[in-house]
């Protein structure tokens, strides 16, 4: 009985890449049928990501892609939990990193299927699905930064991942801030604000799916 092997960098960058192409998609395509004016998200805060998918055929994208990647994102951080274990590391902070994503990546989830729907329920089920979905992604993108920064072959890229983390945080620090000091200029700002958190998220992601790569992280097949 022999073994072959499959790569697994792939999958971590449609666990990137997916949601982040996904978003931009549900824009042009709400702004070609008329839902949302056209705009650069990013520092215009004309639309938040929520109203690029609750019109038209949007929705149907924004659902039908969003609810596998969070499928997709619960492999993802189980994988990466593994991955560190192949790699040496014997932190005890590991094993929380499945569990963390298992609880961002459902967040993500219940939010996708509240969107599109009116009611006080379904506003509080969005709120508390981005709120945890952010958080926990967040928390599993610093462990693994953590974990990284402690190896002594991938020290490097653990500290770049790790300042990576750190402008995210500031970028929610800065939200609070502004949201306290600020509040009338800050709530025509906040849309651009999810939007550039979102970015750096999903770029996180994809360091680590280069990261994958350069490692040679593989799954085992077994055949006669």
């Amino acid at each position: 009985m022999g073994h072959r092997s499959l790569p697994l960098w792939w999958l971590a960058f449609a666990a990137a890449l997916i949601p982040l192409l996904t978003i931009h998609l549900t824009f042009a395509v709400s702004v070609i049928e008329g839902y949302v004016s056209w705009c650069v998200p990013y520092w215009d805060s004309c639309t938040s990501i929520s109203r690029t998918g609750r019109h038209g055929t949007a929705y149907f994208i924004f659902k039908g892609t969003m609810l596998p990647a969070a499928l997709l994102g619960i492999l993802f951080w189980w994988l990466n939990g593994l991955w560190l274990r192949q790699l040496g590391v014997q932190a005890r902070r590991v094993a929380w990193i499945p569990w963390l994503g298992l609880i961002a990546c459902a967040a993500l989830a219940f939010y996708t299927l509240a969107l599109g729907h009116a009611g006080d329920g379904f506003n509080l089920t969005r709120r508390i699905g981005v709120v945890l979905y952010f958080s926990f992604t967040y928390l599993c993108q610093l462990l693994v930064s953590a974990c990284l920064l402690n190896h002594p072959r991938w020290h490097a890229s653990g500290l770049r991942l790790l300042r990576l983390c750190q402008l995210t945080l500031a970028v929610g620090i800065l939200s609070v801030i502004l949201t306290a000091v600020v509040p009338d200029w800050y709530s025509q700002k906040d849309d651009a604000f999810e939007w550039v958190l979102a970015l750096l998220i999903n770029l996180h992601a994809l360091w680590l799916a280069l990261l994958w790569r350069r490692s040679g992280f593989r799954a085992r097949l077994w055949a006669d």
